[in-house]
């Protein structure tokens, strides 16, 4: 820790944060920020001036001279513009000013963000609002302050004002299902959500030298490195000291800024790592992680490192997942995923329970949506990754309780047992009542869910807007059921809708391997969606059940909902473009030049030894050279048709078939092209090769 200080030094020093609100705020203005932080009500101008000014005060004492409003427009990262505290006076000197009224609105030139049609480019007007929920922050020597962003005409711009809505459509609804079920005290619900984020480090030095990762972020070819992750010696293995000094400066730089990080460890792959931290309401966890990807890299590149955030930078070895840990909690403290010592009893667990299953299973599809992307779809399917086919894991005991109310019989589980290691000299410890289940992508993990399909380098934000609004409409639907329900009834009634939605959509309900081939055909026979990739999963996206969902809880209009149709399908296009025209110019430009140099060179040896023993076969000289101008020809041919198709795709003018097209003949045909090109770079030494190889790359840090 620098100069001695301890982390509850240093945690928060540059946030605005709620006990600074507290010390630096008359009680007034502070009770008013914190009735607008609790219950959603509107400030007042005069508040917020007051606001503006203990802020700025607060800024300038930890060196901020500039303020931004720091929002996520649909691209996926974040925006900022820098305005400084200055202001001329008349006198030819300056004054430092911030008024509420800056505090509270910006306007950004919204003309160049995606809009999905909302507007025309010449219309250049948006807003920016501040969000008091998530605290402002300094960085790089400006106040940075989390807002939302919409256009002239209102449309939300970015991810975080459809997150906001959805939180609050959630707490609507669970509020009035927790009435019923007599939790009379309990105003409002958050759902807060804990993102471990995985990714790579790799020699900065090498990542420059590879255009591929800097233009496309993952690699486009490379042969495997003689050793991948085969011995898993590096899942959860010893820190190297560069990688553990890098991941202790992340860590205070995280601190620092208030969020929260708390574990670290080495992943599967080599050279993977992932970071966690505490559980957080959506809307501040949501803006901290986008926070934590620009901090990693941050650290990376002062370390001489390169961070890669890619779901998949590297084929052959596992990619990178942004776990969504999600749970619901009242404002009275009670986590309502929690099922208590005695699960089959407490009916308010089962019935938030039923109606999380219900509504994965009922939304399945646009959830899919929620995590679909160019990158992760490489990841998705694969063994490191859940499939793409979502279920829900329950674990035994859950499985149990949901057997007994389907049958309409008493649960007789056993509960936590005691568990003995056969070491005297090691404690007992208690096992619990179900095992993890690492291949689900939707598992129940003690207290809370366990998303695991969003990919490490998208945000959060859409995959729980979509869980927040599906899991609002499952209690809206609860509800009504029971609403006029007489007092004296209503538990055998909610048992009794338990059953029946358990009879619905029990069918996502799967514990077992969600890795196999078995489940992929029991999945089918169930009648679960497969969707693979983007373009497959797209249309779920706007179609009516999709709309009506959305529409109804006020989350996007239909306008909203088919922007973002059109913005992923564009997306993933110009993703799919870019990498195809970089693996075109590296293969043309790089690759061949080192292939053609290797195969003269050893074809030149095979004549100088063929003129030194005439009678020698030159066996191993020559079949290198054939089998290397084989593949240059093959190589060629690939590179051509990759050439024609990518044009092709250029010419598409639907969105969605475009999209499909990139997806099913330009994509194949940079997969084809690479086959060609690994197995000719696995012959060739690295002196001829113009990058540096999977070997150098993943193995490099020491």
């Amino acid at each position: 820790m620098e100069n001695g200080k301890q982390v509850t030094d240093i945690y928060g020093q540059l946030v605005f944060s709620d006990k600074v609100m507290r010390e630096r705020l008359p009680k007034d203005v502070y009770k008013a920020v914190h009735k607008t932080i609790e219950n959603g009500t509107h400030l007042e101008l005069d508040v917020a001036n007051a606001v503006a000014a203990a802020m700025k005060e607060w800024a300038m004492e930890h060196g901020a001279t500039h303020f931004t409003h720091w929002f996520q427009p649909m691209t996926g990262l974040t925006a900022e513009k820098h305005d400084s505290f200055l202001s001329p006076d008349s006198d030819g000197s300056v004054i430092m000013e911030f008024s509420g009224k800056e505090l509270v609105k910006g306007e950004p030139d919204a003309s160049s963000f995606p809009s999905g049609g909302l507007r025309a480019t010449f219309e250049a007007r948006g807003y920016t609002a501040w969000d008091p929920s998530s605290p402002a922050f300094i960085k790089d020597g400006s106040l940075y302050i989390p807002t939302a962003f919409c256009s002239y005409g209102g449309e939300a711009l970015d991810k975080k004002t459809p997150l906001l809505r959805s939180m609050e459509a959630l707490s609507k609804e669970a509020v009035k299902v927790l009435h019923l079920l007599g939790s009379k005290d309990v105003t409002r619900v958050s759902t807060t959500i804990g993102s471990e984020q995985e990714y790579f480090l790799i020699d900065k030095d090498l990542y420059m030298q590879r255009k591929d990762l800097l233009l496309c972020g993952r690699t486009l070819m490379g042969a495997p490195a003689p050793k991948g992750q085969e011995m898993e010696d590096h899942y959860f293995g010893v820190l190297k000291p560069k990688v553990s000094a890098y991941m202790h400066d992340l860590d205070e730089e995280l601190w620092k800024l208030g969020v929260p990080a708390k574990t670290k460890h080495n992943e599967v792959a080599p050279s993977q790592h992932e970071l966690a931290p505490v559980f957080e309401t959506a809307n501040v966890a949501v803006d901290h992680n986008q926070l934590t990807m620009e901090v990693m890299k941050k650290v990376a590149d002062k370390r001489g490192f390169a961070c890669l955030l890619h779901e998949k930078p590297f084929a052959g070895v596992n990619g990178s997942g942004k776990h969504n840990n999600w749970s619901i909690q009242t404002n009275t403290g009670v986590n309502l995923l929690d099922p208590g010592k005695k699960p089959a009893e407490n009916i308010r667990f089962l019935v938030f329970l039923m109606a999380v299953i219900s509504a994965v299973d009922e939304y399945a599809d646009i959830l899919r949506v929620s995590v679909a992307s160019a990158g992760n779809d490489h990841r998705l399917g694969a063994n490191e990754a859940p499939p793409a086919i979502i279920s829900v894991f329950v674990g035994d005991e859950l499985a149990e309780v949901l057997k007994s109310i389907e049958e309409g019989r008493e649960f007789t589980g056993a509960g936590k047992t005691e568990m003995e290691m056969g070491a005297e000299v090691l404690p007992h410890i208690m096992k619990d009542t179900t095992d993890r289940n690492r291949t689900s992508p939707f598992a129940f993990t003690g207290n809370k869910f366990e998303f695991r399909m969003p990919g490490s380098a998208i945000s959060v934000a859409n995959a729980n807007i979509v869980l927040n609004t599906a899991v609002a409409e499952a209690l809206a639907r609860i509800y009504e059921e029971l609403k006029d329900v007489p007092e004296a009834e209503l538990e055998t009634k909610v048992r009794e809708l338990l059953k029946k939605l358990l009879l619905e959509h029990k069918k996502v309900v799967f514990n077992g391997n969600g890795y196999t081939e078995e489940w992929v055909e029991e999945a089918e026979r169930r009648g679960l969606d497969n969707l693979k990739s983007l373009p497959d999963a797209m249309p779920r996206w706007i179609s009516e059940k999709s709309i009506e969902l959305f529409t109804k809880h006020k989350i996007f209009t239909k306008e909203e909902i088919f922007s973002r149709y059109e913005i992923l399908l564009e997306n993933y296009s110009k993703t799919r473009h870019i990498e195809s025209l970089t693996l075109q110019e590296m293969v043309r430009k790089d690759f061949l030049d080192g292939l053609i140099s290797y195969t003269t060179a050893v074809a030149e040896e095979a004549a100088k030894k063929k003129a030194l023993l005439p009678d020698s076969p030159c066996a191993i000289e020559t079949h290198i050279a054939q089998k290397l101008d084989c593949l240059s020809g093959k190589i060629l041919r690939a590179l051509d048709k990759l050439s024609e198709d990518t044009k092709a795709a250029e010419e598409k003018t639907d969105a969605l078939e475009c999209a499909a097209f990139y997806q099913r003949v330009v994509l194949n045909d940079m997969e084809v092209l690479r086959s060609y090109v690994d197995v000719a770079e696995s012959m060739i030494p690295e002196s001829y090769l113009p990058y540096p190889t999977y070997g150098e790359m993943l193995f490099s840090l020491r």
